[in-house]
């Protein structure tokens, strides 16, 4: 594999030079604003949880600059640092979600987060990579992340509504990824920009419901054995 090989990938690029895709690249600046927003956002009152947000605050911004550096030099091992930031925080939304939301033991929160990677490199290799745009590949995270919201409007009604917004927001940005390619005819600049400007919202939209649901907000647990289980608490 030449990691060094140029990929033309979407509609803005019509060059090798690093300003080729304008718009692609300084989206990217939406992950780094959110990620400051989550990170200012921590209550330092509660250590577990902040620790948790900052994780997820610093992943968002990594999201930025593996984009940022895939739609400059456009090379393969930009590419492959794009994904893995990308798999890195789902992988880890996942788990922080399951063990501060759904009160799991940490070895079940990362044995879960562990299934997810390998039904997700499973769909990876089942599923044809370019259908969509390539966009098809995220149907494992879409469908993991309609299960956390339904879970989260049962117990953390609050949270929930704000799950579902970035749920319904995330359709419309993996909308603007999937027909990047097809508007080139008749819109030269693409749309996989607004992609990376609402998704930005959406990851840090996503990690104040987890916040928000450990902090105990409108938070049901169910207890265990006859005794009350604090939100967000460890185990």
């Amino acid at each position: 594999m030449n990691l060094t090989e140029q990929i033309f990938d979407y509609c803005e690029r019509q060059g090798p030079q690093l300003y080729a895709e304008p718009l692609n690249a300084l989206s990217n600046v939406a992950f780094f604003y959110w990620a400051w927003r989550l990170w200012r956002e921590v209550d330092p009152h509660k250590p577990y949880l902040a620790a948790q947000m900052r994780w997820l605050a610093g992943l968002i911004a990594l999201v930025g600059a593996g984009s940022l550096a895939f739609h400059t030099s456009a090379t393969r091992w930009a590419s492959i640092l794009d994904v893995l930031f990308i798999g890195i925080f789902n992988v880890s939304y996942l788990i922080i979600f399951l063990r501060v939301v759904l009160q799991w033991p940490g070895r079940w929160a990362f044995a879960g987060g562990a299934a997810f990677v390998i039904v997700d490199r499973i769909a990876a290799m089942r599923l044809p990579s370019n259908a969509f745009n390539g966009s098809l590949l995220y149907l494992p995270a879409v469908t993991v992340l309609i299960g956390l919201t339904v879970y989260a409007r049962l117990i953390a009604p609050q949270a929930g509504r704000m799950m579902t917004g970035a749920l319904a927001v995330f359709v419309v940005s993996l909308l603007a990824r999937t027909v990047d390619q097809a508007v080139c005819a008749s819109w030269s600049w693409g749309t996989h920009f607004v992609w990376h400007l609402l998704n930005a919202w959406v990851l840090y939209q996503l990690s104040r419901a987890v916040a928000l649901a450990a902090r105990g907000q409108n938070l049901v647990v169910p207890p265990r054995n006859g005794e009350t289980i604090e939100a967000g608490g460890k185990s």
